[in-house]
């Protein structure tokens, strides 16, 4: 029976200072548990994507500020092979609106408004600090932290983002976060895998267009059953209910302790297996099960030459 291939799908266009340190751990643990494994550029128009049993999303860290093309693309290449996460996950975790969706049906998430072009910024909030992000964006991009009396500073920043196109976010600033930080749960087919928690991103007085770290002071953590409960409320509110391959859940402490959901990461998150290299073999022999389920299927499909 031949090795089925496999896609892990990145990006030439990493932004500045990015690095996926995961890649290359994960490209040879799938080719040790017995498959064929390419890295290839999701905007690569020589890729013959039927070519392979699964595209697996990995480190496609610019599909924010093209949003309209890589969600085509997610459609194509659906299409041709098995997609993981599928294209309509892709497509419904692509705008933040989905955190209004979750708290509508009762997952503790941190309380957002949403600011679409041409609607004006509304009341900003005047009686504590608030953070200013866009509804699809990653890293920290085009975000930024600012007190009461900095609403000329941030309709400023909401106005660039109109101008671009782009629907802006308001939420308050958790300030636990500066104390006990941010953490993020990580599931593989449904399941709890492993978990990390950062630093802060977001500090007083910088600029939503100055580049951040979107990772700072990563280190293992063990949830709490709260965390570990809301975060598997989050993943059983995703419509459809569908198969993810992988997930996962960002969490911050609201002011009395309990988690708030941040954010649900379905597209291309960092997994963080160089911080948890025990994880590299199940992570791999999920994926490699996942192709092999898909490769009947697949079989029917055109073969194509190997990406490069």
């Amino acid at each position: 029976m031949p090795q089925p291939r496999i896609a892990l799908v990145t990006t030439a266009h990493l932004p500045e200072g990015t690095v996926d340190r995961d890649l290359p751990l994960l490209r040879d643990a799938v080719a040790a548990a017995g498959a064929e494994a390419a890295v290839v550029h999701w905007d690569d128009t020589d890729v013959e994507w039927a070519g392979f049993d699964l595209a697996l999303i990995r480190s496609t860290w610019d599909y924010t500020w093209r949003t309209g093309e890589f969600l085509a693309w997610a459609d194509r290449c659906g299409a041709a092979t098995t997609l993981l996460n599928p294209p309509a996950v892709v497509r419904w975790n692509s705008d933040k609106r989905y955190l209004g969706e979750l708290a509508s049906l009762g997952v503790p998430a941190v309380a957002t408004r949403y600011l679409p072009p041409g609607g004006g910024t509304g009341g900003l909030p005047a009686d504590h600090e608030f953070v200013v992000k866009p509804a699809a964006g990653a890293g920290a991009r085009y975000a930024a932290r600012y007190r009461p009396g900095q609403h000329e500073q941030a309709r400023a920043h909401v106005a660039r983002m109109h101008d671009e196109g782009i629907t802006a976010m308001v939420q308050p600033y958790m300030p636990r976060i500066d104390t006990t930080g941010e953490r993020a749960l990580v599931f593989l087919g449904g399941r709890f895998l492993h978990a990390i928690a950062k630093n802060a991103v977001l500090s007083p007085d910088t600029r939503y267009d100055q580049r951040k770290v979107a990772h700072p002071g990563v280190r293992p953590w063990t949830p709490t059953e709260a965390e570990l409960a809301a975060a598997e409320r989050a993943l059983a509110a995703v419509p459809g209910r569908p198969e993810l391959l992988y997930a996962r859940v960002d969490l911050v402490d609201a002011e009395d302790g309990t988690p708030r959901v941040m954010e649900l990461e379905l597209i291309e998150p960092n997994l963080f297996l160089k911080d948890h290299p025990d994880s590299l073999p199940e992570v791999a022999g999920a994926i490699v099960r996942a192709a092999g389920r898909a490769a009947g299927p697949a079989a029917g499909r055109a073969a194509g030459p190997a990406a490069g």
